[in-house]
C-alpha cells in the first residue's frame, strides 16, 4: 500500500502501517497553520521496525554494491522528478525560504543519493610483512587485506533544520555500505522523511531495509536507540541528547556517529577583507534563520577592525528582510516553533543582563502570525558570557574583541564545542597557521563554504566521528583484516 498524501502511516518492514499512538499535528512555522498529521509510533512498533531491519540486513548486505547503488540512483531520480512539491512540503514544515528549501534541502538530498550511488572500493591491499618467526616458529611473508564491512542495523535520528539533506546524508551512505536503517525523524518535520521513504520504496529498496517511525514521545527515540537489534546510532541534534544516547550505546558497545552542537568562532584579523567577513558571518542571520550548528555565531574581532566590523554587521543585519518565506524578497524566515522563538529571545535578554550591547535586533518583528526573530547583533561581549558559550540556535551573533593572535586563538579554543571555526585574514600563511591550532573538526579560511568530500564532524562536545564523502562510508562500516601466509 502506498502511503499516499496524508502522511499518516509508519513505514515498517516494507508496509505502511497505522500508528498505535494516533497522530499529532505538524505546524507551518510561518503561518502557524496545521499542514498535516504525523503518526505517533508505540515502542512495540519501533521494536518491530528494528526487528524488520535486522531480518533484512543479511540479504541486503550480500547484495552486490552495484545493485545497492542502482537503488540509490533510482531514488534520486524519483525525488528529482517530484522536486517542487517536495520543496514546498519542506518549506511548509520548516519555514525555510524558497531558495533554501529547493537548493539546500531537497537539492542537497538528491545530490547525496547520487553521491552514494557511486560504487567505491571496499577493500585495500596491506603492504606484506616479513616475519622472522611467527607463532608457529617459522619465518615467512604475511599478506593482508583490509576489507570494509557494514556495521549492521543503524538507527538514524535526524534534525529538524533540514528534513532532506540530513536524513539523506545518513540513509544513503548507510545503505551503500550494506546496512539497513530505522529512521526516527525530528518530530517537528517528519512528513518529508516519509516522502523519502516513499521514493526509496518506489526505487525498489527491499522490505525492511528502510523503516521510518516518528513521534513526539521521548520513548520513540529511546526504543530506537536501546533495541538489541540495533548495532549503531547516527544522531544529529543537541549535545545534551547526544550525551544521553552515548550512555545507552556505551552499555552495549553500539557504534556511534554524533553530530552535536556548535558555537563556531570566527576570528577576524586586522588585515581581513571586512566585506567578505561580514557576508560570511551574516549567514548566521539568514541561513535556516540561524538554526544551524555550523554557523559562525561567536565573532572574535581584532581591536583594529572591531568597530568597523560591528558597524558593518549591524548595517548588514538591518538590511535583511524578515517575513513570509514564500515571498521571493524574504531573506530571513521564521524559527521552527513558538517555544524555540521564546528560547532565542530569552538569550537576547540574557545578553542584555550580562552587559552585552544590543546593536541591532532584540525585538520581535511585527507580524500577525509566524515564529519570527529579528536578526540580532550583540557587541561588547566577553567569552565568559552565556550568550558566547551556549548554542542559541537562532539569528543571533555575539562579537568579542581581542588584541593579539595568541589571545584570539585562546578565546576561540575556550569553549565546550569544536565543530567548525572560521578565520578571516589577508595573510594566508597566518590564516593556515591559526587554523591548525584551532580545536575544531573543520576550519573555513575566508569562507563559510564547504567541500562536500571533506570530512565533517566535531571535536569535544560537538560530536563523535566523521562523515560526508568517502568518510561517511568509513563511518557506516567496520574494517576487517584478512591475513594469510605468502
Amino acid at each position: 500500500m502506498n502511503q499516499g498524501a496524508d502522511g499518516q502511516r509508519l513505514f515498517v518492514g516494507g508496509r505502511w502501517v497505522e500508528p498505535d499512538g494516533g497522530h499529532y499535528e505538524v505546524v507551518d512555522p510561518a503561518t502557524e497553520e496545521t499542514i498535516g498529521w504525523a503518526p505517533e509510533a508505540s515502542r512495540d512498533q519501533v521494536h518491530a521496525a528494528c526487528a524488520a531491519a535486522r531480518e533484512a540486513f543479511g540479504p541486503w548486505s550480500r547484495t552486490p554494491p552495484e545493485e545497492r547503488a542502482a537503488v540509490l540512483g533510482r531514488a534520486a531520480d524519483i525525488i528529482a522528478s517530484r522536486f517542487l512539491p517536495y520543496a514546498e512540503l519542506a518549506q511548509a514544515e520548516t519555514g525555510a525560504t524558497t531558495g533554501t528549501a529547493r537548493a539546500m534541502q531537497v537539492g542537497v538530498g538528491v545530490a547525496r543519493f547520487r553521491r552514494y550511488a557511486r560504487v567505491e572500493p571496499a577493500e585495500w591491499a596491506v603492504p606484506p610483512q616479513i616475519n622472522e618467526a611467527g607463532p608457529m616458529g617459522k619465518a615467512g611473508v604475511m599478506g593482508a587485506l583490509a576489507v570494509r564491512q557494514p556495521v549492521g542495523v543503524v538507527t538514524c535520528i535526524t534534525s529538524y533544520n533540514n528534513p532532506w539533506a540530513n536524513p539523506a546524508g545518513k540513509i544513503a551512505p548507510a545503505l551503500a555500505m550494506g546496512n539497513t536503517v530505522v529512521v526516527k525523524p525530528a518530530p517537528q518535520d517528519p512528513l518529508s522523511v516519509y516522502r523519502m521513504a516513499e521514493a526509496l520504496q518506489g526505487a525498489g529498496v527491499p522490505a525492511g531495509v528502510v523503516n521510518v517511525v516518528s513521534g513526539r514521545a521521548v520513548g520513540v527515540g529511546e526504543a530506537a536507540v536501546a533495541s538489541p537489534d540495533v548495532d549503531m546510532v547516527s544522531f544529529t541534534g543537541s549535545t545534551a541528547v547526544g550525551q544521553r544516547i552515548g550512555e545507552v550505546c556505551g552499555r552495549s558497545m553500539k557504534r556511534q556517529l554524533m553530530e552535536l552542537g556548535g558555537k563556531g568562532a570566527a576570528l577576524v584579523f586586522d588585515d581581513a577583507d571586512v566585506g567578505s567577513a561580514v557576508a560570511g558571518i551574516g549567514t548566521t542571520f539568514s541561513f535556516y534563520s540561524g538554526q544551524i550548528c555550523t554557523a559562525p555565531t561567536r565573532v572574535l574581532a581584532q581591536r583594529g577592525v572591531y568597530d568597523r566590523l560591528v558597524e558593518q554587521l549591524a548595517a548588514y543585519a538591518g538590511r535583511l528582510t524578515v517575513g513570509d518565506p514564500r515571498d521571493p524578497n524574504t531573506v530571513v524566515g521564521p524559527v521552527i516553533s513558538a517555544a524555540h522563538r521564546e528560547r532565542v529571545e530569552s538569550y537576547v535578554e540574557l545578553g542584555r543582563k550580562e552587559g552585552a550591547a544590543v546593536v541591532t535586533g532584540g525585538e520581535r518583528p511585527p507580524s500577525d502570525r509566524g515564529f519570527y526573530v529579528a536578526p540580532t547583533l550583540l557587541a561588547d561581549c566577553t567569552n565568559d558570557m552565556r550568550v558566547a558559550r551556549e548554542e542559541i540556535f537562532g539569528p543571533v551573533v555575539s562579537v568579542i574583541p581581542f588584541e593579539e593572535e595568541e589571545e584570539g586563538i585562546a578565546l576561540a579554543n575556550d569553549t565546550d564545542y569544536g565543530l567548525i571555526d572560521y578565520v578571516w585574514s589577508g595573510d594566508v600563511a597566518r590564516a593556515f597557521r591559526v587554523a591548525r591550532r584551532l580545536r575544531a573538526g573543520g576550519v573555513g579560511i575566508n569562507t563559510v563554504g564547504r567541500n562536500m568530500e571533506a570530512p565533517f564532524g566535531g571535536f569535544k562536545k560537538s560530536g563523535v566521528g566523521r562523515d560526508v564523502g568517502v568518510y561517511a562510508l568509513h563511518a557506516y562500516g567496520e574494517v576487517q583484516a584478512i591475513v594469510w601466509p605468502g
